[in-house]
């Protein structure tokens, strides 16, 4: 037996880790060959089967992502034929073939995923459906993770996915990036999605890894692109801002093992200055950009100036709260949500100490709008052993550890409530 082959235990993790990382890409550019999401999905479902029964035999290709692709158009291929139709389909296949063969992969400004993205966000869809179309097809989380990141049900996310399909087959959505006032009208959305897309790869709802870089990469990158096609859009660079400074953490974020290391215990010497410097570019174009237009800062900007404190403490000892504490109560003035006060909470503990905090926290507690979060029991838990409440915080811990369902964050958790495993 050859021994370069894989068997079928490692050719299985190597077509899942593949499926997991190549899918949005592989969707989106087939969408762009056949028109239609649902049988580009079909297509990517059957590169897939041919993955698992290929490559446990033949070896992992060199470039996973490639090979899918190629396998997925040659079943289009096969599938037309088969059909009897060899039409118009066929030679945009067999176009897109050739050119895939003779040059290099390089995405153009406008790629398939922003296409992808703003097809999902067009305005026959509510928000919600917006969202979780556009999460489950560019951010490629299953309709669990969209359903943890949204505090709805599996079943809920499920439904608003596939009417969103059936509404855009209906209605004919065109699938490219708009211009002029039909851009601004879906440009919220994007945001939002890009938003919560990096969010998930900042730290992912489930699964063994605390994080997955190339869905914070994927959501750097497109904001990068939306920047270049909006410049005079001061929310589109303050969200580029965002993510630039956030993503400048991503190595200091996991220790040996890529066990979590929270923000107080990071290395700085490790977070990126470039992606630091480009943040603080685009957080200053935002800036002026808001000025010149007379507007107040956006949410996105808002909470790009508080990635910038972080920033610009050589040390977490260092760091500004006070500025900090100051920038989330105007982000919780203007922008309300839960998730944005459990985060003054924190602000406002550092400032004025552990029991501040608490009486913040326990507000929310008492609200009910986070049940079943577990950052709200683990912020509370931090809190109760600054106040050397101890057992307290124990159980707190455990109870975040449990609504967790990311094994690298459980394990963080349950070790800090001092329980094994």
């Amino acid at each position: 037996m050859n021994e370069s082959i894989p068997g079928d235990a490692a050719a299985r993790r190597a077509v899942e880790a593949a499926w997991r990382i190549e899918w949005p890409r592989l969707v989106a550019g087939l969408t762009r060959i056949v028109g239609d999401i649902g049988t580009a999905e079909e297509l990517a479902q059957d590169a897939l089967v041919a993955a698992l029964e290929q490559w446990p035999r033949e070896g992992v290709p060199p470039n996973p992502g490639g090979w899918l692709m190629l396998t997925a158009k040659h079943r289009g291929i096969d599938r037309i034929r088969r059909h009897g139709t060899l039409d118009r389909k066929l030679a945009v296949l067999g176009h897109d073939l050739v050119i895939d063969q003779r040059t290099p992969p390089e995405q153009p400004p406008q790629d398939d995923l922003l296409r992808m993205m703003f097809t999902a966000c067009h305005p026959v869809l509510s928000r919600p459906a917006q969202v979780a179309l556009t999460l489950r097809m560019i951010g490629g989380l299953t309709t669990d993770e969209i359903a943890r990141a949204y505090l709805v049900s599996e079943s809920t996310v499920a439904q608003r996915i596939v009417r969103a399909k059936r509404t855009i087959a209906a209605k004919r959505v065109p699938y490219e990036v708009p211009s002029g006032p039909e851009l601004a009208v879906r440009l919220d959305a994007v945001l939002e999605v890009l938003y919560l897309i990096f969010n998930e790869g900042y730290t992912a709802t489930a699964g063994a890894a605390w994080t997955r870089a190339e869905l914070c990469e994927d959501a750097v990158r497109l904001a990068r692109i939306l920047a270049g096609l909006l410049p005079r859009e001061p929310e589109v660079h303050g969200l580029a801002a965002l993510l630039e400074l956030q993503a400048s953490r991503l190595r200091a974020r996991g220790g040996p093992g890529e066990q979590p290391v929270l923000l107080a215990d990071q290395d700085r010497s490790r977070w990126s200055r470039l992606y630091i410097r480009r943040g603080f570019a685009a957080l200053g174009r935002a800036r002026s950009l808001d000025t010149a237009q007379g507007r107040l800062p956006g949410r996105y900007t808002l909470q790009a100036a508080i990635a910038a404190a972080h920033a610009m403490a050589p040390t977490a000892a260092e760091t500004d709260w006070r500025r900090i504490a100051g920038l989330y109560a105007v982000l919780a003035e203007r922008f309300p949500s839960p998730v944005v006060e459990l985060n003054r909470a924190v602000a406002v503990s550092m400032v004025h100490g552990p029991a501040a905090g608490l009486e913040v926290v326990d507000v929310l507690a008492k609200s009910g709008t986070l049940d079943g979060y577990h950052l709200l029991h683990a912020v509370r838990a931090d809190l109760l052993t600054r106040l050397g409440r101890t057992e307290e915080a124990r159980a707190e811990f455990a109870t975040a550890a449990e609504l967790t369902a990311n094994a690298a964050e459980r394990a963080l958790l349950l070790g800090r409530a001092g329980i094994g495993g």
